[in-house]
């Protein structure tokens, strides 16, 4: 049968010249081995999956192997579809990856009852590819990606973000205005706009080269630069110039496709709607359902007058319309009776495929029908029940929309929107929480409600009135009996109170609700309540708490939830003790955006002086924020790398990140981001010679008002701020701006408060009483804050040798010294070993450590690899493929000066302690 579609033809493209050398140069990159992924996206027609074939044909000369899939509509029911796709020619791969990996994939494709995670299915397939690619590059292209099921999208986002050490290209298509929800988030996505006039006429002339001016004016006008309307609808207007009208662009191309078939046979036209109804069904259920349609037997000549007539290729023997367009056109022309029928006719032939039944008896139905929905609510059910959330969540979308009650019908969407927010599925997770009928909710439909959305976006604007709907909302569901939704709800309106810095008022509300519960005093849920709601009322009774509670280091919900709870109060220490488990049992999970949160209090390592940790566990927290949707927490690990990098003196990096960090869409409606990205604004003016206006950014933070205020992370900045007083003569206006300090710390005895009252008294404090307040305050500093200890000594020995104690001065200026050179702390290093020399003290500043020449992640993988875990092993930690291990230890041996494995450990252990200290349980003093 004629009508095939090449594989390797040569396609011209115009008016894309910039679009494909941005792709043959990333083919290029990933032939050497330094693989990326992209998303191209733009509007209908305008030349996406055109731009994807002309890479595959590139890919293709260039000896890569192409592995492409594409989303359809009514496959979003079936879990890991696309990807099943995606993988047909490489599963013969499969055998020869490690047993587990076997049993992730047979689960994930039919083979177990439930779907395995989606972390565990995406590394499975990271390392089929990352294997076949060793052989031959790859080159992987999904079309259509707004249509692919969410469990598909979820494993080709995860493989995307880790191909940087393989030979694989991962190119992506989607009919979309914004990249924002399907961006790959690592090469800067290609935006296809309409072709510029030049270009536009050039195609019409190449297609049409015969069509009088009139008409090719007309078209030019209409078309607005779309490539597809410019090839489609030359060949509307000589038929029938009026069609054109005023419609939208999409709609005159459907209109210019539906005419196309006025033509054909009946036979056809029935073929073209039972394809458009089901378009993965087998050729033979096809010709079926139109001969059921047309009131007689169908042959393959209505296939051959379809693809005749350029609204059908073939693939092998599957019959494709040669543009998504074109189905919409099919179906939305059809006659609503031919529509229904072709469902009706479909439901009655996939006995054997149950799901895909229900679902065109669900597209058959003609209205409410409650007995339909029920069938869909329990097919819900058994598919939870088997592990299949996100097969659950597109039936529950259907039933909603046959149910005759609204507040049944809202109960069902919540349900629905709870499952997706589950399995991480924002896009879906918005769209059905606007169809939710606020006012047919009860009680605790309305909190649940709440959970979902506040889980799903973080909106800017208001949010004290938002912080108080939903301590309301968390009491109503307590009284409905509805104790775990109140609990979460409430949980999260705390957590508000504390990232956007709510008003006494609120915060009073939120902790007034949970009193009124009278749980137990110990409950994690309420200990981190009173935390993050009211930290100076509560925060003595929280820490004495926090010290006595005894917790399975496993449960990591509990351990997350007082770890930041503790870190609401500034006490880091507590803080790490409780969440280091935490991250332990979100690694072994695979519960990324969890493990996000919890590695976001890794800027707590900064003060305890374990810059290496802060940094490795900040760089792999942030990538996964990223990649799992967590804003917030990006806000929060964004300020960590910036703060780190700020510290270790890479002056342009850190400037770079926060500079990223304020222009993200959350960042002004957060207060606890702004403060942070004020401290590592004015540490950078700080190590650049500019006090003065080091002090002014920093003063900031502190002044109520200011949209840089926080009311508890301010204290975090205040040993920043005493440097720029004293080096910019402030120190009158300090003290006055931190004339609070004192009684709050009283209220507040966390380390952060007790570390910034003992700093402020001896670095701010009196000439007459300066030693003594020197040995008081390193008396008071927590064990583990050496930054912060060194800092001290700092000044102490600057002090000294301004009185021209020079002898006395070097003893605190080496403990300095030694501490900011173990701790890695570069511009504080070399502060202090100038003023050594100053004092008269020559020498004895060793140099850099060669912790310095890898990157976060690298030194990730050489500490694991010297503690003996295989590459697989360390994959597995990291969620990354063996082989981009191995890529980084064979960049990481010729930095360490070793060749090979087994010499892992001895060049480590040739960092000084703190290097050591920071991946084990912190350097004490």
């Amino acid at each position: 049968m004629s009508g095939e579609r090449g594989v390797t033809a040569e396609r011209a493209m115009i008016g894309r010249d910039e679009e494909l050398r941005v792709l043959r140069g990333l083919l290029a990159n990933a032939a050497d081995g330094h693989g990326t992924a992209l998303l191209a996206y733009g509007a209908a027609g305008v030349g996406k999956s055109t731009l994807l074939r002309a890479v595959e044909d590139d890919a293709t000369r260039r000896g890569f192997r192409v592995l492409r899939t594409s989303g359809v509509e009514t496959e979003q029911w079936l879990p890991f579809a696309a990807l099943q796709l995606l993988l047909q020619s490489a599963t013969r791969g499969v055998k020869n990856l490690p047993s587990a990996h076997q049993q992730t994939l047979n689960g994930a494709f039919g083979a177990v009852e439930a779907d395995p995670p989606i972390h565990r299915v995406g590394l499975a397939v990271l390392e089929l590819l990352a294997d076949a690619a060793d052989r031959q590059p790859l080159l992987l292209l999904a079309d259509d990606l707004q249509w692919v099921d969410s469990s598909s999208r979820d494993v080709i986002r995860f493989v995307a973000r880790r191909t940087s050490d393989l030979p694989i290209l991962l190119v992506a298509a989607a009919r979309v205005d914004s990249a924002e929800e399907y961006s790959m988030g690592v090469h800067p996505d290609i935006q296809l706009d309409p072709l510029a006039p030049e270009a536009a006429a050039e195609l019409l002339d190449g297609q049409a080269p015969d069509l009088p001016a009139p008409l090719r004016s007309l078209v030019l006008d209409r078309a607005v630069g779309n490539p597809l309307a410019l090839v489609e609808l030359p060949k509307a207007v000589r038929r029938n110039p009026g069609q054109m009208g005023d419609l939208p662009l999409t709609q005159r191309l459907e209109a210019a496709f539906a005419a196309r078939t006025d033509s054909a046979s009946k036979e056809c036209r029935s073929l073209l709607l039972a394809l458009a109804s089901e378009p993965t069904a087998p050729l033979n259920v096809l010709l079926d359902i139109a001969g059921v349609l047309c009131g007689s037997p169908v042959s393959l000549h209505a296939l051959q007058e379809a693809i005749d007539a350029g609204l059908v290729v073939l693939i092998g023997r599957t019959p494709e319309f040669r543009h998504p367009l074109m189905r919409s056109a099919v179906y939305t022309r059809s006659p609503l009776a031919d529509r229904l029928a072709a469902h009706s006719a479909l439901a009655a032939v996939l006995d054997d495929m149950p799901d895909r039944q229900l679902m065109h008896q669900a597209a058959a139905a003609i209205g409410p029908d409650d007995a339909l929905a029920d069938r869909l609510e329990r097919f819900a059910d058994a598919a939870l029940d088997r592990g299949k959330t996100a097969a659950a969540v597109p039936a529950l979308r259907q039933a909603a929309d046959l149910v005759r009650d609204a507040r049944r019908r809202t109960g069902i969407l919540v349900r629905a929107a709870e499952l997706a927010d589950e399995i991480n599925d924002r896009i879906t997770t918005q769209l059905l929480l606007d169809r939710a009928d606020m006012d047919a909710l009860g009680p605790v439909e309305r909190a649940r409600l709440m959970v979902v959305s506040d889980s799903a976006a973080f909106e800017q604007g208001a949010p004290d009135r938002r912080i108080q709907d939903m301590a309301a909302a968390a009491a109503g569901a307590f009284d409905a009996g509805a104790e775990d939704v109140a609990k979460d709800l409430l949980w999260r309106a705390a957590a508000r109170c504390f990232f956007q810095d709510g008003d006494a008022r609120v915060r009073a509300r939120v902790t007034a609700e949970l009193d009124r519960w009278d749980s137990a005093p110990d409950a994690p849920h309420v200990l981190t309540v009173r935390a993050y709601a009211q930290p100076y009322r509560y925060g003595a009774e929280v820490l004495a708490r926090l010290d006595t509670l005894e917790l399975d280091p496993g449960g990591g919900r509990d351990t997350h939830f007082l770890g930041s709870g503790a870190m609401g109060l500034g006490d880091v220490t507590r803080a790490v003790r409780y969440l280091a488990p935490a991250v332990a049992t979100w690694r072994a999970q695979g519960r990324l955006g969890l493990l996000a949160r919890s590695l976001a209090a890794s800027y707590a390592r900064s003060y305890l002086g374990q810059l290496d940790q802060a940094r490795e566990e900040s760089a792999e927290g942030l990538a996964l924020a990223e990649e799992t949707g967590e804003w917030l927490m990006w806000l929060s690990l964004k300020a960590n790398v910036g703060l780190v990098a700020a510290l270790r003196g890479e002056t342009e990096d850190a400037a770079r990140t926060i500079r990223e960090m304020r222009a993200h869409r959350l960042f002004l409606s957060m207060p606890f981001a702004a403060a942070r990205a004020q401290q590592v604004d004015g540490l950078l003016a700080l190590f650049d010679g500019r006090a003065t206006e080091a002090y002014e950014i920093l003063a900031a933070a502190f002044e109520p008002g200011d949209p840089h205020y926080h009311s508890v992370c301010r204290w975090l900045l205040v040993s920043d701020l005493a440097d720029a007083a004293v080096a910019a003569d402030k120190v009158a206006p300090a003290r006055e701006l931190l004339a609070d300090l004192p009684e709050l710390a009283r209220d507040l005895p966390s380390e952060m408060m007790t570390v910034a009252l003992a700093y402020t008294t001896a670095v701010l404090g009196p000439a007459a009483t300066a030693e003594e307040d020197y040995a008081t305050a390193l008396a008071a500093l927590p064990p583990d804050w050496t930054l912060t200890r060194a800092r001290l000594h700092l000044h102490h020995g600057r002090r000294l040798r301004r009185l021209r104690r020079n002898v006395d001065a070097r003893k605190p200026l080496r403990l300095a010294r030694d501490e900011f050179q173990r701790i890695g702390a570069r511009p504080w290093l070399e502060l202090a070993g100038e003023q050594l020399r100053a004092a008269g003290e020559a020498g004895g500043q060793s140099h850099a450590n060669s912790g310095v020449q890898l990157s976060a992640q690298e030194m990730q993988i050489a500490v694991m690899a010297a503690q003996g875990l295989s590459n697989r092993e360390i994959g597995q930690r990291l969620f990354i493929s063996h082989r981009t291990v191995g890529a980084h230890l064979y960049r990481i041996y010729p930095r360490l000066g070793i060749t090979s494995r087994g010499k892992l450990a001895a060049a480590l252990a040739t960092l000084d302690e703190g290097q050591a200290a920071a991946h084990g349980a912190g350097p004490r003093e």
